[in-house]
């Protein structure tokens, strides 16, 4: 009986080779839509300016000029600097977000915590109701004096009401509740519950999430853009640089009559902007690879039991 229900199970989740074949180009076509975009990028920062200028956008440009990155290496103190001070960001902010967020659903996920239904609540109405941006400001760069700091680039947005939700409803239905038992009769305290047996069980989820703080910091622009003021440029992250070095440019392009003879024509304007997005992009990518098996698991556990 069992061998029936067996072979039964086999015969409606085989797939036929036409089948495997038609899933086989669907997906290769949708991994070229993902992809062609990043290298017509990636060629078009490596184009002379002249070409982009006569063909546009192309997989296959008339001359190659590495003018663009020429640009960014001759403002080496200002975009270095920026660089090292996002990669700062990005390391402590998604450090204490992941801490924060993974002891606050720890929890908010045990049974027996008796203020659970309350910060529960405390923690899910900020997901419904933002407080709004001019609020947001007052009490980041007046009550708690950040602007100008680096904390102002890491604190509002380390700790994430659904990254909470996340990390609560992986421990519930993930960490079996017997091994936690196991270890209380053993006389083992809470922390070091959390610490020697809860994490690394949660270590889909907590390199999942981990992954999107990463993200969310390296790309992050709009908290130098409100509590950063031209004084503090030793402070800037590396997308605020790369969007004002943007800005400059474009202005100089649309400027270029008021300026002397060949000043704006040096300038790769159309290259530079793609070079920009390489300098940004890289480095995120790079560090997926790290992530990719813990982020997999992350977004597949608890989808099948048996």
């Amino acid at each position: 009986m069992a061998k029936k229900q067996q072979d039964a199970a086999l015969k409606y989740s085989r797939v036929s080779p036409t089948a495997n074949v038609i899933f086989s180009l669907i997906f290769i076509l949708l991994a070229l839509l993902c992809f062609l975009p990043a290298l017509l990028v990636c060629i078009v920062s490596f184009s002379s300016e002249a070409s982009v200028l006569h063909k546009g956008y192309s997989f296959f440009p008339d001359a190659w000029s590495i003018d663009s990155y020429a640009y960014l290496a001759r403002q080496a103190d200002y975009v270095g600097r920026a660089f090292l001070n996002s990669i700062g960001i990005t390391v402590v902010g998604t450090c204490f977000g992941l801490i924060l967020c993974s002891t606050m659903g720890y929890a908010l996920s045990r049974p027996n915590y008796r203020l659970r239904g309350f910060f529960t609540w405390f923690v899910f109405i900020p997901m419904l109701f933002s407080g709004g941006l001019v609020a947001s400001y007052m009490i980041n760069a007046q009550v708690l004096g950040l602007k100008n700091t680096y904390w102002v680039l890491i604190l509002p947005i380390c700790c994430s009401s659904f990254y909470i939700i996340i990390m609560r409803t992986f421990f519930q239905t993930t960490v079996p509740d017997a091994i936690i038992e196991s270890a209380k009769i053993d006389g083992a305290r809470q922390i070091r519950i959390f610490v020697q047996i809860v994490l690394p069980i949660s270590l889909p989820a907590i390199a999942t999430i981990g992954l999107f703080y990463t993200f969310a910091y390296w790309n992050d622009w709009m908290m130098a853009k409100y509590y950063l003021n031209s004084n503090a440029q030793n402070l800037f992250p590396l997308q605020y640089v790369l969007i004002s070095l943007e800005s400059n440019i474009d202005f100089l392009t649309r400027n270029q009559q008021f300026m002397g003879p060949g000043e704006a024509s040096n300038i790769p304007s159309e290259t530079i902007r793609m070079a920009m997005v390489m300098v940004g992009v890289i480095p995120i990518a790079c560090s997926y690879p790290f992530f990719q098996k813990y982020f997999i698991s992350g977004l597949t556990i608890g989808a099948v039991k048996g």
